[in-house]
């Protein structure tokens, strides 16, 4: 007899594809809102190399995958094996997250979703907000178009490449614009948030991506970096008197909507916030 809560013939699997993707924490978190919600399924990490996510994408069909989570380099590469893209997919030209329907294979990017779904843990309502984006990558554009779409009175893009900065704020629509580097402080005079969307703070020995003198009580910080907890630009912030939160919120956010994607259910999303700060197992 298999022992309790261990994968059988009847397991349902879901994984997430990445290269690395060792370190990733989506395992605990969605086998543990797996077995919050008493469902058979069990879910992995899969290490594929760049240049092979969309034979990956394509074998959620023959293997019967519940579904799949896509992380960097594969979020444009899996995009040629699926059938057809949900609007911020095709708006963002990137996928997270792939759902099987039957046959059909669906891409969805649920970052946008996942970042205001950790804001809103942290009580903050970005409608009629004046925020501050850094950083024009993929993760920035999901911001700035969840922003928009929350209803952000301003979007404001920072970035050292003006042409990036532009395709990422016009994602904001008449709410997005752009600013250099050199205008930050002026960005950030008037502003409720402050979104910190490149990796700087990720690397030991690496500086807050913000001079600490810029940063007022009255603004909320959110860094995406979730390792280590604890940022330079987040501890700048609290040391400022201003609120700051790291990206687990986000990271939640987001397995929280896959969940709902895959099985139909609603998402146990305290047991996956635990999971989330849990120490991995050796």
């Amino acid at each position: 007899m298999l022992p309790s809560g261990a994968p059988g013939g009847s397991t349902t699997v879901a994984a997430v594809i990445g290269d690395p993707v060792r370190h990733s924490r989506s395992p605990a978190i969605l086998n543990a809102a797996f077995a919050a919600a008493g469902l058979d399924w069990t879910f992995a990490a899969f290490e594929v190399p760049r240049g092979r996510g969309a034979e990956a994408a394509a074998a959620v069909r023959s293997l019967g995958l519940g579904g799949l989570s896509v992380t960097m380099p594969h979020k444009q590469e899996v995009i040629a094996s699926l059938d057809r893209l949900t609007g911020d997919a095709e708006a963002l030209g990137a996928v997270n997250c792939i759902e099987r329907d039957g046959e059909t294979l669906v891409g969805h990017n649920t970052d946008g979703a996942g970042f205001l779904a950790g804001l809103a843990a942290e009580e903050f309502d970005p409608s009629g907000a004046r925020c501050v984006v850094l950083g024009a990558g993929g993760a920035s554009r999901a911001v700035v178009l969840a922003l928009a779409g929350a209803g952000a009175a301003e979007v404001v893009v920072v970035n050292r490449t003006p042409d990036k900065a532009l395709v990422a704020a016009a994602l904001a629509g008449r709410a997005g614009r752009t600013a250099g580097p050199e205008s930050l402080g002026d960005a950030l005079a008037s502003a409720d948030l402050l979104v910190n969307a490149t990796p700087v703070g990720m690397a030991d020995g690496d500086q807050s991506p913000v001079d600490p003198s810029l940063i007022r009580p009255a603004l909320v910080v959110s860094d995406l970096v979730y390792h280590p907890a604890d940022t330079p630009l987040m501890e700048s912030a609290r040391q400022a008197g201003a609120k700051a939160h790291n990206g687990l919120g986000m990271l939640v956010g987001q397995a929280a909507v896959a969940f709902g994607i895959w099985t139909g259910g609603q998402a146990p999303v305290a047991e996956m916030a635990r999971a989330a700060v849990e120490p991995p197992e050796n």
